[in-house]
């Protein structure tokens, strides 16, 4: 479903459906890493991979498209493969990044929100509060950047939105198709990748319409490196 890339530079990879953390071994085989589905047996989506080699994953809490809706969860994965939750209640939990400062972000799609929470000594989060509303879009993949904003991917709006804390809109780039993710890259970190499709829900998927690109923006900040 998603990926980053461990403190030794290997790959993860969430195996969302099967409820497992794969990563990449150096002869290039998926080797499991982690069993996630004995916290959600609902589908696993984003994962972010801060300094110290944890990595934080979300369920979804219900199936879908389609399920009835339940919210969500957050796990914390150590560098030595143990899993255990640390949120809880969130609805749609999407895209996660972290700020320099230790500051996990988390978009709440159904919500129309993005959700913060500090990150403790032993990889725990306390203090959730509300970092921005985002009234009328539902945030999916998110990134940060140097100047401590951050960018949102919209898929049914068809664009991605760059805030402040609190919400402050500064910068929109519209698209002709659904934004499912952005992040910051290039050769000085100010270019905006973005991963957009035609959405037309799970049975245009299954239909096999190939409408993916990779599109890129200029960006008024670079991404703020490593978390």
């Amino acid at each position: 479903m998603c990926i980053d890339f461990a403190a030794d530079g290997r790959l993860l990879v969430v195996a969302g459906r099967d409820g497992r953390l794969l990563r990449r071994e150096p002869d290039g085989v998926l080797a499991g890493y982690a069993d996630l589905s004995r916290l959600s047996a609902s589908p696993w989506n984003d994962i972010v991979v801060d300094r110290a080699g944890n990595a934080y994953v979300n369920s979804i809490g219900f199936d879908f498209p389609g399920g009835e809706f339940a919210p969500g969860t957050l796990a914390l994965v150590t560098s030595d493969g143990t899993v255990r939750q640390v949120a809880d209640g969130l609805a749609f939990p999407n895209g996660i990044a972290i700020t320099p400062d230790g500051t996990l972000i988390i978009a709440e799609s159904y919500a129309e929100r993005l959700t913060a929470f500090a990150i403790d000594n032993e990889g725990g989060l306390r203090a959730r509060r509300v970092w921005a509303e985002t009234p009328g879009d539902h945030p999916d993949g998110i990134c940060v950047d140097a100047e401590g904003a951050v960018w949102y991917a919209d898929v049914g709006n068809k664009h991605c939105v760059r805030v402040r804390e609190g919400g402050e809109v500064l910068d929109t780039v519209t698209c002709d198709r659904g934004c499912f993710a952005c992040m910051l890259g290039g050769a000085d970190g100010s270019t905006l990748f973005i991963v957009a499709q035609e959405w037309g829900g799970p049975e245009r998927m299954r239909q096999g319409a190939r409408t993916g690109q990779v599109l890129a923006a200029p960006a008024a900040a670079p991404h703020a490196g490593r978390p």
